[in-house]
């Protein structure tokens, strides 16, 4: 994560002065190879997991699937509407949340 982080920094501070164009662009996603590098770790770390909390957590993914796809499904028809169009980086934090509830459901069932 601290690699995530440095380079949020360093692409935001880089993207202040480039000109639109390709190197901008690449700078934009200097944040993804860190990314991709965390989600191999959590793939990784899911696979050890025991068979009942790769349960509870793919049940929690579900739940966050579902619910993510009719939140911005339903904020997107209200965008048709004349609400303000939200960021992509708003639908991160609206799947994590509900993963984080469909977690905490699924441990308290089997507790």
């Amino acid at each position: 994560m601290a690699a995530y982080a440095t380079a949020v920094v360093v692409s935001a501070l880089l993207l202040v002065n480039l000109p639109e164009g390709g190197l901008r662009t690449l700078c934009a996603l200097l944040p993804v190879p860190p990314l991709i590098a965390v989600a191999v770790t959590v793939v990784a770390q899911v696979r050890q997991l025991d068979e009942l909390a790769r349960s509870i957590h793919f049940e929690a993914l579900a739940i966050a699937f579902v619910g993510t796809a009719l939140i911005t499904f339903s904020y997107g028809f209200l965008e048709t509407a004349g609400f303000p169009r939200l960021s992509m980086f708003f639908v991160w934090p609206v799947l994590a949340s509900l993963w984080a509830l469909g977690a905490w459901l699924g441990w308290r069932r089997y507790r």
